[in-house]
């Protein structure tokens, strides 16, 4: 065995700050000093990042707590609000909104047992809606918030979060970290790269003159893709053919109003607008496909669907949806935007960032980097983006809009083979195909098809067997203490001042 030696992680911004904390992390020797192998990261103030990441899913408070960051401070250095989920409008028809939750909705039972009761409910002609019994969603509604782990034992016991955070922050933050553990970061713009023989990369060159050379390189450059493509030649997936939005549009805002603890993605014309609150500003932005729509017409839509002042110019930037065909390839790693993209509409992108790496560490290489574990990390990851993609295009491809040639195109679209699977086991009774290491959970799916929906045609046989009345009546009684028991918890607001205000 040739153990690595040294990694070079090339890029910084969130993608490259997280993939060297958690890799410090999870390198570090048990007596927590610095790992045995020398990780570096160079990245060049002049060529920036993107920077307007700024919403994630729960998973990322559970890598905060693995590399051992306590969560209160993480949120005041990186201006933080709450998240419960995200506010959908206009997405099925226009006029009408939806709410996708974190958390379970269960109503104390089992997850399937109360889902195959609520659908027998609705053809009892009963009128509760999916989302009456969610604690994230009513938390929302009201416009409150209180962390569900403080109280386990209550109402709010199923609920989860995430955060609306600063990503240029958290970048910091997370160099901060990184250092700490012995990460050595460079200045310097990178000018060519040199090649081995076997074709693996062996060193790359600055502009100064400097040469960095590593047995394992993590190409965290963004969109330009410096090694992984421009380098290696890894080609690239293209999914624009479901998912068309190929640009987006973000400015920031003053803040203006309630600090609401949900993002807002409203469907517009020619795509969507997100809507995320932080404690000193909030972030906007229009995903919108350029077929439809030009660049002009789009910042003058998002400017008119702001609150606020404008603090700073809006920014284009242009993307294509796909993934990497191989995001390892011989003895370079792509992480971040260098290995795919999925539009921002469910908050998935560091969330694919954290767990490029995690697939990274379970398959860690020697110096051969042997092709079993590429081919088992190209897997699984592909697994991973693809589950993504399948989620994004059921919140467009179960449209009821026909007023705009982009809506119409989403409505009547060929799908991924795997999705059209789901919606035709799902319209049966509710039923959720077997996925490994899913991310997303049954209450996801269910709710988004709800809202966009599709119902399934009946329920579950098995329920036949049990009794319904006492069970419905349970349920009503906790849909009713719920919602009684949210109205007495501090506002987001309240909660933020009193617990965790920015610095």
């Amino acid at each position: 065995m040739k153990p690595l030696q040294k990694i070079l992680i090339v890029g910084g911004g969130t993608a490259g700050w997280i993939a060297a904390s958690i890799l410090s992390k999870q390198l570090e020797k048990t007596d927590g000093s610095a790992p045995s192998v020398q990780i570096q990261l160079v990245e060049s103030e002049e060529i920036g990042t993107i920077g307007v990441g700024e919403s994630t899913i729960p998973p990322f408070l559970e890598m905060l707590t693995n590399l051992e960051i306590n969560e209160q401070e993480f949120i005041k250095y990186t201006q933080a609000s709450f998240k419960l989920g995200i506010q959908f409008t206009d997405w099925r028809v226009k006029g009408e909104s939806y709410f996708h939750p974190f958390g379970t909705i269960s109503a104390g039972m089992k997850e399937f047992t109360f889902y195959q009761m609520w659908l027998k409910s609705l053809h009892q002609g009963e009128s509760l809606g999916l989302q009456d019994f969610s604690p994230c969603n009513l938390m929302a509604k009201h416009g409150r918030f209180y962390l569900p782990q403080l109280a386990d034992k209550t109402a709010i016991g199923e609920a989860r979060y995430a955060l609306h955070l600063d990503a240029k922050l958290v970048a910091q933050y997370l160099r901060n970290y990184a250092e700490a553990k012995g990460v050595q970061r460079t200045e310097g713009k990178i000018m060519s790269v040199v090649q081995r023989d076997d074709g693996g990369i062996a060193k790359v060159v600055l502009r100064s003159g400097e040469e960095i050379s590593a047995d394992f390189f993590i190409d965290c450059s963004g969109f330009h893709a410096l090694l992984i493509e421009k380098t290696l030649g890894a080609s690239y997936c293209d999914w624009t053919q479901y998912l068309p939005c190929d640009r987006a549009v973000a400015v920031q805002t003053e803040n203006v109003g309630d600090t609401t603890p949900y993002t807002r993605a409203t469907a517009r014309d020619h795509g969507w607008t997100w809507r995320i609150p932080l404690q000193k500003r909030t972030g906007n932005g229009y995903v919108y496909s350029s077929c439809y729509c030009s660049d002009d017409e789009a910042i003058n839509t998002l400017m008119g669907a702001v609150d606020g002042k404008a603090l700073i110019e809006p920014r284009v930037i242009p993307f294509k949806t796909g993934v990497r065909n191989e995001i390892w390839k011989k003895n370079c790693l792509a992480i971040g935007l260098a290995s795919g993209f999925i539009e921002p509409l469910e908050s998935t992108a560091i969330h694919l960032v954290v767990r490029g790496i995690i697939h990274f560490v379970r398959n860690f290489p020697d110096q051969d980097c042997d092709a079993a574990l590429i081919r088992n990390y190209n897997r699984g990851m592909t697994r991973e983006y693809e589950e993504i993609r399948d989620f994004i295009v059921l919140h467009y491809c179960l449209t009821e809009r026909e007023d705009t040639p982009f809506w119409r195109y989403c409505k009547t679209m060929e799908l991924p083979e795997s999705l059209q699977d789901f919606i035709d086991y799902f319209k049966v009774h509710g039923g959720l195909p077997e996925m490994i290491d899913a991310l997303f959970h049954p209450v996801s799916w269910r709710s988004v098809c709800e809202g966009m929906g599709l119902r399934p045609q009946k329920y579950s046989p098995v329920i036949e067997e049990m009794n319904y009345a006492d069970l419905y009546g349970g349920m009503h009684r906790y849909a009713i203490a719920l919602e009684t028991f949210v109205k007495k918890l501090p506002t987001h607001d309240q909660f933020i001042r009193d617990n965790c205000s920015a610095f």
